[in-house]
């Protein structure tokens, strides 16, 4: 079984910072793409960005500068560094985890259980 647990998030002031990370246990035999993503109220999930394992990044233009996502392959760990926040960056944020479960199991594409990152004016 392959499990991913979200920490970070909450309340922050327009233009400060704040920093998100998506730890995957269990069963792995390699992980992939590693993302996040967020929706606020009314709109559908978008990227904000993912990174591969051999560190590409890609990023939702509008984050671009502000955003910056990593990866610690030997924790098995996702970061998201948000900094200059908006408000418009409210939204439920979501990790997603591609890659491969050792046994049975097989390739597998979770999703964290999200956590709140409210940005007042």
């Amino acid at each position: 079984q392959v499990q991913l647990v979200n920490s970070g998030g909450g309340l922050v002031q327009a233009g400060g910072s704040l920093k998100l990370s998506c730890a995957v246990s269990g069963n792995i035999a390699s992980i992939n793409v590693m993302g996040w993503y967020r929706q606020a109220p009314g709109n559908q999930r978008e990227l904000v960005a993912n990174i591969t394992s051999g560190g590409s990044t890609n990023y939702k233009d509008s984050v671009k500068g502000r955003i910056t996502i990593s990866r610690d392959n030997a924790k098995n760990t996702v970061y998201l560094q948000m900094s200059s926040l908006k408000p418009e960056d409210t939204a439920v944020y979501y990790c997603n985890v591609q890659g491969v479960a050792r046994g049975y199991l097989g390739p597998f594409n979770l999703w964290g259980q999200g956590t709140q990152v409210t940005v007042s004016s």
